[in-house]
């Protein structure tokens, strides 16, 4: 794939910057985001990509329309982020040099999209992925922003931890070209989540280069319950098993431990033959309540941060069984399915 002029076209004129919000059920954190993005003129449109949302949303994006027309409504009703996002792309894309992805479910730094945009222009740029800084405000969730920040919970992901700028070959999805995305097909929508992970891949192997940059570093806020995080981290391993086994990719070790610890607790079962069975999953759930309390005494909290382990576990064995499951039970692999495709059935990788 060519790389884009882009680049040099923005010194000739001004920017035309798409910026994407995916949304289901976000009135927790809508209308603070939204009178934030909206206060950024960086912006030439902000549409909300929203899933069917019915506890209020709604209301709040006609509130924020009513004072702004480049805030835009789009019914998504695979309600799937991907999918809302290409969507947005399809039908507000034309003409537009970014695409800004924003999600609902974190707070931003004050002027993001400029800085994302001066960061791309900057560095040369394809795209532009930044760190997730995790924040809990009380009990699992706090727990598990611990855990989350932590290399216990991450396995020293780039994008999980500040760092110095760097190339990368994945990272949190903050910016991209438009022509870019378009031409690769978009999200694909057979990803339920780990999309960004799949096109990053395909960006890569186009030749299209990823800058990871703390500066405008994301704050994230957790599930809040350890039934929706054991979701949230199921559905994970999946997306990675469909990455792995559509794309060829090698496996890092940190992704290759949760499958073992999953191989792990599958054993223990076998303990009433022998004690040797349990031991492997004995001394990880060891660890990870030691390594927990070290990590809450680390970030200066008491009580439930100390028990940032339980998370940890629960995201290491959610995750491996994900994994696990679908590597199994699909064996057959799926067929890609890009919003964007030209035509159907096109499969482009």
């Amino acid at each position: 794939m060519p790389r884009s002029g882009a680049h040099n076209r923005g010194l000739e004129r001004a920017m035309s910057v798409l910026a994407v919000i995916p949304c289901l059920n976000e009135a927790e954190h809508l209308d603070g985001l939204l009178t934030q993005m909206l206060g950024d003129q960086t912006y030439t449109k902000l549409v909300v990509a929203d899933g069917g949302s019915d506890d209020g949303s709604l209301a709040i994006i006609a509130q924020h329309q009513a004072r702004d027309p480049r805030l835009k409504l789009l019914d998504n009703p695979d309600r799937i982020q991907s999918a809302g996002i290409n969507r947005a792309v399809a039908q507000y894309g034309d003409g537009m040099d970014w695409l800004v992805r924003i999600d609902a479910h974190c707070l931003y730094p004050d002027n993001y999209g400029a800085q994302l945009i001066a960061i791309a222009e900057r560095e040369n740029a394809d795209a532009v992925v930044v760190p997730m800084v995790t924040r809990g405000n009380e009990g699992w969730q706090k727990a598990t922003a611990i855990a989350q920040n932590s290399a216990l919970g991450t396995g020293g992901s780039a994008h999980r931890h500040l760092s110095k700028g760097q190339w990368v070959d994945h990272g949190h999805h903050a910016l991209m070209r438009v022509e870019a995305f378009k031409q690769l097909g978009g999200y694909c929508e057979q990803m339920p989540c780990n999309e960004d992970a799949e096109f990053d891949v395909r960006q890569t192997k186009e030749g299209l280069r990823i800058w990871l940059d703390p500066a405008p570093a994301i704050t994230y806020f957790p599930r809040k319950s350890l039934g929706a995080l054991a979701r949230q981290y199921f559905r994970y391993g999946t997306g990675r098993a469909r990455t792995v086994r559509r794309h060829k990719v090698r496996m890092k070790l940190r992704q290759l431990i949760p499958v073992g610890i999953f191989c792990a607790l599958c054993a223990v079962p076998l303990a009433f033959l022998h004690p040797i069975f349990a031991a492997p999953a004995a001394l990880w759930a060891l660890a990870c309540l030691a390594y927990g309390v070290w990590a809450g005494i680390k970030a200066g909290g008491g009580g439930m941060a100390m028990l940032s382990g339980i998370p940890a576990m629960i995201m290491h064995a959610s995750w491996g069984a994900g994994f696990t499951a679908e590597w199994l039970g699909n064996r057959a692999g799926d067929r890609p399915k890009y919003g964007l495709q030209d035509e159907p059935g096109d499969t482009r990788v």
